[in-house]
């Protein structure tokens, strides 16, 4: 009888977990505003917004990156479609992405410590990379980040249009260039300071 029971329950078990999958992709948005223009305390309170509104679309915003500086926020968030996520920003407040990029997390994520400026780099690689060969990249990364004072504590693949996204601790930016030119010679198109949102 257990057997038996065990058998027709597996497969709505099995039916659920997929349900559950559909709505765990992962998304990684990027919105250019004004330079100079945009306030972290401000965009702390339009992430509020978007928690408020994100439960209709089987959304969760997880977490957020500001450069006041250039006025770049970054977001990452697990949706059922890049559609839902947009459509959160869109009824929250308006600040629809510029960008949004279906992601695959990287290896080996660390945290930050806090003894060092935040940097978030974009690198455009092309159509068709493949996150196993960014994960390759990563570890070389790791390898060769402390000569520059350099903590790598993230990153996130758009494998269907080679855009990645690298989260790290850096004295300055031309040390995290520096890195990844060492590195691997794989060397991002843009690296912004970031403030952690909370």
């Amino acid at each position: 009888m257990k057997i038996l029971r065990s058998l027709l329950v597996a497969p709505v078990l099995a039916s659920a977990l997929v349900a559950c999958r559909t709505h765990e992709r992962l998304m990684f948005d990027v919105h250019r505003l004004e330079p100079g223009k945009v306030r972290l305390e401000d965009v702390a309170t339009a992430h509020q917004k978007d928690l408020a509104a994100q439960g209709a679309h089987k959304v969760e915003y997880q977490r957020y990156w500001v450069d006041e500086s250039s006025g770049t926020i970054f977001c990452l968030a697990t949706a059922p479609s890049a559609e839902a996520a947009s459509a959160v920003h869109r009824e929250a407040h308006g600040l629809v992405a510029d960008e949004i990029h279906e992601v695959v997390p990287g290896i080996l994520p660390a945290r930050a410590s806090g003894r060092s400026q935040l940097f978030m780099d974009t690198h455009r690689a092309g159509a068709g990379v493949r996150a196993e060969d960014v994960a390759d990249a990563h570890r070389k990364d790791l390898a060769t980040q402390a000569a520059h004072g350099v903590r790598f504590l993230d990153y996130w693949v758009d494998e269907r249009n080679g855009t990645i996204h690298c989260l790290a601790e850096a004295p300055n930016a031309q040390a995290l260039v520096e890195t990844h030119r060492k590195a691997h010679g794989l060397l991002p198109e843009t690296v912004v300071p970031v403030v952690e949102g909370r």
